[in-house]
């Protein structure tokens, strides 16, 4: 498995965090932050997916 799949995931997980705790808070800057870094987190497994799928894995 591809580390950016690894790291992709864990950017989704983190960015989810951050746009719940947006929400409750009502942080609007905090919610589109998470929303950004969940997007990008999703950009960097695909990324990792495609690489795995060029290795053949």
């Amino acid at each position: 498995m591809d580390k950016n799949r690894v790291e992709g995931s864990m950017h989704q997980a983190k960015g989810k965090v951050k746009e719940v705790a947006g929400k409750v808070t009502g942080d609007a800057k905090l919610e589109t932050e998470g929303k950004s870094e969940k997007t990008a987190g999703k950009v960097q497994n695909a990324v990792g997916g495609i690489k795995d799928a060029v290795r053949g894995k």
